[in-house]
């Protein structure tokens, strides 16, 4: 009988996601880090011990093939940290013609989430924490365009909606994993000073501006939600939870609650990525 961990952290090479990869390293624990950035990715695993896996989620063949990389490295998973993703010009088209905003923050991490179910119900149970943020105030989902091509796709409003997305694919997991004991929680990490807005205009403006250290945080402060709910593990009373940073129930959205959109989302999202 073991204690060792099994944590897999996606959005790794850099940010948060490189900040609670060096918290939650250790000897107890056998960790993933997957990144787009061969270099970034590689030089976080080399300080830290993990195993470094390259992907790109605007291409789903990619999130494939990186679903049976981690499959092959482990035989269960105790943490699933889904933190990849920005913010992206919807005007631009994925490789498999979404909305990046869309693919890329809510599609991919759904389908290597699903891909990777078994693994994460392997010993038991398993923590799932999907990276959100309050621009899911500013989102509207749409189940008949979620695409966004026939509504006006502004950024603000793209990057909010899939961060509502990811509040709603986390209480899926909720309701229909369960049984699994897989336990899922969503948290906004703050406004954290990373390479965040990088693949857009107008945020990539703002932090590269002198106003980024009067919005945001540092990243070691950005990641310590994701740490302390990774440590906390598979706790019942988180399961199905937006947190606003360490607090439980921030101000979100009135669809996040919506059975309907928790379910046409989930159904929506199987078909989108071929599986189901």
């Amino acid at each position: 009988m073991t204690n060792r961990r099994t944590i897999v952290i996606t959005g790794a090479s850099d940010g948060i996601g490189a900040v609670a990869a060096r918290q939650l390293a250790g000897p107890d624990v056998d960790l993933v880090i997957v990144g787009r950035s061969t270099a970034k990715t590689t030089a976080v695993a080399d300080e830290t011990g993990a195993t470094a896996l390259i992907a790109d989620y605007a291409k789903l063949d990619d999130v494939r093939r990186l679903a049976d990389e981690i499959r092959e490295r482990v035989g269960s998973i105790d943490v699933l940290l889904n933190n990849a993703g920005g913010t992206f010009d919807p005007k631009q088209r994925t490789s498999d013609g979404h909305e990046p905003n869309f693919q890329i923050n809510h599609l991919g991490g759904f389908l290597l989430t699903n891909l990777l179910r078994d693994k994460l119900a392997a010993e038991g149970g398993a923590l799932v924490v999907n990276t959100a943020s309050i621009g899911n105030l500013a989102g509207s989902v749409d189940l008949s365009d979620l695409d966004f091509e026939r509504r006006r796709a502004i950024e603000l409003r793209c990057y909010g909606t899939s961060k509502l997305e990811n509040i709603l694919f986390t209480r899926g997991i909720a309701d229909r994993w369960k049984e699994d004991g897989i336990i899922s929680a969503a948290v906004h990490p703050g406004p954290v000073a990373t390479s965040f807005g990088r693949d857009s205009f107008f945020v990539g403006l703002l932090y590269r501006t002198p106003l980024k250290k009067l919005a945001t945080i540092t990243p070691d402060k950005g990641a310590e939600p994701l740490i302390a709910l990774a440590n906390r593990g598979t706790d019942p009373a988180i399961n199905g939870v937006y947190f606003s940073r360490h607090k439980a129930n921030g101000p979100q959205n009135r669809q996040a609650h919506r059975r309907e959109l928790i379910d046409g989302l989930w159904e929506a999202s199987e078909r989108l990525v071929g599986i189901g």
